[in-house]
């Protein structure tokens, strides 16, 4: 009996031992957690100091995504004998100058993306990689400042694709207005007075205008996390019917060095372009496309796979 009451205070003695070196261990863990998260406050306050600082600004991020695969006698598929691939590549670089009186900001997206597929029994079928995915724009703003958050601005910004037809179309939108930057990182463009410039070649349905540009931009980056989203928007004084817009978003995350995961997806509004394609790929119809029937659907585009930046 005896034996029994003893290897029970031992192992309440154990037990209580380890409840309060737990308990120490937990306090001793939230006392440093509270601590990292102090110096962590005073390191994004001393960044952000940095970054209102006068100068330059540069950085660059974006994302690389493929996939490949091959098959041999796979009978499942309609095509047993073929290859398929497809590889894309976004950048998103950015260079801004601040001064106290000015700022000049200047940004480029390029999004470009190639997509195969090879039946290895039709001797007669493309084989090579294709263009799937072809967006290029650059992007340069001036102001001068009013005040902290208001400035008069002039734009410009030129839209096209490289691989296939380059600037057929083109789009070069000038401008003047005002910015406002309610936020830090945020740009809001507003420029009533602005012309767009379309580029393109033999007779087309592409007519240039005179019209309003609104641009919104924030781009940011949070600890390990890459992120952009640009909307811009032309509307036409002349007709909607030559208005358009566009809309992309971008975010990364950085595991390794600069590398990690990315994500892009974009929307785009033209009726130029949905007409355009409808007259010059579709069969003979009737009635004959115009802007008053032709489907105008919402154009989209994503793209997942490995980030970088730098």
């Amino acid at each position: 009996m005896k034996k029994i009451v003893l290897t029970l205070i031992v192992l309440m003695t154990i037990q209580v031992g380890f409840s309060q070196t737990l308990e120490e261990l937990k306090a001793e863990k939230s006392l440093k957690t509270d601590s990292i998260a102090a110096i962590q406050g005073r390191v994004d306050a001393i960044k952000a100091k940095i970054k209102a600082l006068p100068g330059w600004k540069k950085g660059a991020f974006g994302t690389i995504g493929a996939s490949l695969s091959g098959f041999n006698n796979w009978y499942a598929k309609g095509a047993p004998n073929s290859s398929a691939g497809n590889i894309g590549v976004t950048v998103n670089a950015f260079a801004n100058l601040n001064q106290d009186k000015y700022f000049w900001r200047n940004s480029l997206n390029v999004n470009l993306g190639w997509v195969k597929f090879d039946d290895k029994d039709i001797d007669t079928d493309d084989d090579s990689f294709r263009s799937s995915t072809d967006v290029f724009t650059i992007t340069s703003l001036y102001g001068q400042k009013l005040s902290e958050n208001f400035a008069i601005s002039a734009l410009g910004e030129y839209k096209t694709t490289i691989i296939d037809n380059f600037n057929d179309p083109g789009y070069l939108d000038l401008g003047l207005g005002a910015t406002w930057t309610p936020i830090t990182d945020l740009v809001v463009v507003i420029h009533p007075l602005n012309y767009n410039f379309v580029f393109s070649s033999g007779d087309t349905v592409f007519e240039s205008s005179l019209g309003a540009k609104i641009v919104a931009d924030y781009t940011r980056q949070l600890g390990k996390v890459n992120f952009k989203t640009n909307l811009s928007m032309f509307q036409s004084y002349k007709s909607s019917d030559y208005s358009n817009w566009t809309w992309t978003n971008s975010f990364g995350y950085t595991l390794w060095k600069g590398i990690g995961l990315g994500f892009e997806f974009g929307l785009r509004d033209n009726k130029q372009e949905a007409l355009n394609y409808a007259i010059n790929n579709m069969a003979v119809t009737d009635p004959e496309p115009t802007f008053g029937n032709v489907d105008n659907d919402l154009q989209t585009y994503w793209l997942f796979g490995l980030n970088y930046s730098f």
